[in-house]
């Protein structure tokens, strides 16, 4: 492991401590943990910066995945994120830390869970392979968007962001056009 892995290994950790110490304003279970701060930048449709009392941390939201910026979609995604939250106040619930070192978050903007608000306007994905039990709702709000042609699903036919990342966009890519919520949580 690098150094500079270690260190972002062990912030998250510090982070998530803090999270798990800090939850009375999250309104979910109770162990739940939170973190407060304020979206300073939209990178795209599924990654905001958000500025804690800490510092600045980059957050991918957890459980979807919007179409990358040259895919279709990929700026009305981007374009919907950043009427929501920038310069908005946000809790954040850590799930993970991915790859790329960013914190893998589920992120709420008063009432609304964006995660969950994305996939339901259509200009996100469920994630299958990131889906965990609780998140499996994500694939109901995934088909009705499709069945209501909403966002990415105006003009199939959408190519699922994973696939267009694996492919450099170029396929094969699978046909989701027909797949039920069943198949979404099947896949997961």
């Amino acid at each position: 492991m690098s150094r500079r892995q270690g260190i972002a290994n062990w912030t998250l950790a510090f982070l998530l401590l803090v999270a798990a110490c800090w939850n009375a304003a999250w309104p979910a279970t109770a162990g739940e943990g939170v973190l407060a701060g304020k979206v300073t930048r939209v990178i795209d449709g599924d990654t905001v910066d958000v500025l804690l009392s800490s510092g600045r941390i980059r957050v991918r939201l957890h459980g979807i995945d919007a179409p990358e910026g040259d895919q279709p979609g990929g700026a009305e995604a981007t374009q919907w994120l950043r009427q929501r939250l920038l310069d908005r106040e946000v809790l954040l619930q850590p799930v993970s830390q991915d790859r790329y070192e960013r914190m893998v978050a589920i992120v709420r903007a008063g009432e609304s869970v964006i995660n969950d608000d994305l996939v339901r306007a259509g200009h996100a994905w469920a994630y299958r392979h990131y889906l965990r039990k609780a998140d499996r709702h994500l694939c109901e709000k995934e088909f009705s968007a499709r069945r209501q042609s909403l966002g990415l699903w105006a003009a199939p036919p959408a190519r699922a962001p994973w696939e267009y990342r694996s492919t450099r966009g170029r396929g094969p890519f699978t046909d989701y056009a027909r797949q039920s919520a069943d198949d979404c949580r099947r896949a997961s």
